[in-house]
């Protein structure tokens, strides 16, 4: 056995079934802290938005006919990068330790004299029953539990899998074992399980596109063939399996099933993807705004420097609010440096972007959050010679100055933050809209609807005519009927929790 002197530590983190929600709390402590990462296929992708930029990411997934690396490859990088001293997060879906090959990992490092911790996740089978309202466990007809892996190392000379005393079990969880569901089943019927035994699938289980498939011991394989059913997928065979599924509380989410397309940038983005996902929904963030600081920096910071020397300041977005403050922070100022500066705001979410900084606006318009009603709104107000400052997009309308100077305010209009185009939508974007998967496309303001537009070019007319569109207000709906597309609903008011809302009320 060799020995490491140095500080690197290993975790094994269970990053759970699937949904991003059910990764643990020390499992989130020891993502964001990690330096390297080593990623299963099965681990959400969204978790690694936990991971610093500056961390290597490293993918290690498997599939059945692919491995991304073999487990000896695994292993090998897991030493090499503790041994450099390095934290590294070994990041596996549902539970380390359940079918997940983590006892292998940790005696390598083991081995190795590297220091390692292992944090529990929720195995999928547990989750599979939960978000599919099957009771693994009932004290009215379920007492015994059996977890039992239907890929068994290929290097054993024979199954150790004893049918015989899985028969005798109450619930009995196949993982891993859709390749061999005609089998399993045969085993376990010839063992002495009957076939008319409620039997379930349950692929992708916590997921979006959860699907679960109920029939008998003796018909699941059929019923699979039929279904076309492909892993990942859970075989549960259980007397506590409802046909009537009362208990199925996730199908019955409002957004179940329905995929959405979220185009805003990137952080506003994963916050809607979240919403969406908590209703359901499987989200598909296709930022087409890449939000950067103000070209010209300087300029900024100066014109922020002084903002003890205006009587208002006017926010029409929640990026306005976050650079702004940013710029302040960065001159060493706080939030007291406004005390004598009355806020204005567009509407909701840039209200609450505003109280994540410890201030609330004075003025927002009433029912309609558009910059229109806003310029309304401040208009109302005796504005002679009072000193505005407008922080906003570089490319955003000029009719708010024009209101309030005609108004007699003195305005500043100061582009905050910059509005640019990414290079290309994502490719898991680019793949839905061709395979035709993606329900809803949501657009949050005229720029995204014209990026989207120019990303995807000669296809924009095939994406868009075979989805139903759900739009923030009349300006982006003005902007889409421009270019030939007629929203399918438009947000009231006009807010993006309104726009979810429109899209679940339709659903």
């Amino acid at each position: 056995m060799t020995s490491t002197t140095n500080n690197g530590l290993a975790i094994l983190i269970g990053a759970g079934p699937g949904d991003a929600g059910l990764l643990t709390r020390e499992g989130e402590t020891w993502l964001r802290r990690c330096e390297v990462v080593l990623y299963d296929r099965l681990a959400n992708p969204a978790l690694l938005a936990l991971v610093p930029d500056s961390a290597e990411r490293i993918f290690v997934g498997k599939r059945p006919d692919h491995h991304a690396k073999t487990q000896d490859e695994i292993n090998a990088l897991l030493v090499e990068h503790t041994s450099a001293g390095k934290l590294v997060a070994r990041l596996k879906g549902g539970d380390p330790l359940i079918f997940g090959r983590g006892g292998e990992e940790a005696d390598a490092l083991a081995a190795a004299g590297c220091k390692f911790r292992i944090v529990p996740g929720i195995t999928a089978a547990i989750a599979a029953g939960a978000y599919a309202g099957i009771s693994l466990t009932d004290r009215r007809c379920a007492s015994t539990l059996a977890l039992v892996t239907g890929h068994e190392d290929p290097t054993k000379d024979e199954s150790t899998i004893d049918y015989a005393a899985l028969a005798g079990i109450d619930t009995v969880v196949f993982y891993m074992g859709i390749g061999r569901l005609e089998q399993i089943a045969a085993k376990l019927i010839e063992s002495g399980k009957s076939p008319d035994t409620p039997a379930a699938l349950v692929r992708c289980a916590t997921r979006p596109e959860q699907t679960t498939l109920t029939a008998t011991l003796g018909t699941i394989y059929q019923t699979a063939q039929d279904a076309g059913i492909r892993p990942p997928a859970l075989l549960i065979v259980s007397p506590a399996i409802d046909p009537d599924r009362r208990i199925d509380w996730f199908s019955q989410l409002p957004l179940h099933g329905q995929t959405v397309a979220v185009t805003r940038s990137r952080t506003q983005a994963s916050r809607v993807a979240r919403e969406i996902e908590s209703l359901g929904g499987l989200a598909i963030e296709v930022p087409t705004i890449d939000i950067r600081p103000a070209a010209d920096a300087e300029h900024s910071t100066e014109v922020v420097e002084c903002i003890g020397g205006f009587d208002m300041l006017v926010f029409t977005s929640p990026n306005g609010v976050d650079h702004f403050f940013a710029t302040l922070f960065e001159l060493g100022f706080d939030a007291r440096t406004l005390a004598d500066v009355e806020i204005a705001v567009v509407g909701p979410g840039t209200a609450a972007a505003l109280e994540a900084f410890g201030l609330r606006a004075d003025l927002m318009p009433e029912a309609t959050f558009t910059t229109a009603a806003l310029g309304e709104t401040l208009c109302g107000l005796d504005l002679t010679d009072k000193r505005i400052l407008l922080a906003r997009s570089d490319i955003a309308p000029k009719i708010l100055p024009e209101q309030l100077t005609a108004a007699g305010a003195i305005v500043e209009d100061l582009a905050i933050y910059t509005t640019a185009k990414p290079d290309a939508l994502p490719a898991a974007a680019a793949d839905a809209f061709a395979e035709n998967t993606v329900d809803w496309i949501t657009f949050s303001s005229s720029s995204t609807v014209d990026n989207f537009l120019t990303l995807t070019g000669e296809q924009a007319t095939s994406f868009l005519k075979a989805t139903k569109i759900a739009s923030i207000g009349p300006v982006t709906s003005d902007t889409l009927r421009a270019a030939g597309f007629e929203p399918t609903l438009e947000a009231s008011p006009h807010t993006i929790d309104a726009l979810i809302d429109a899209i679940k009320n339709y659903a």
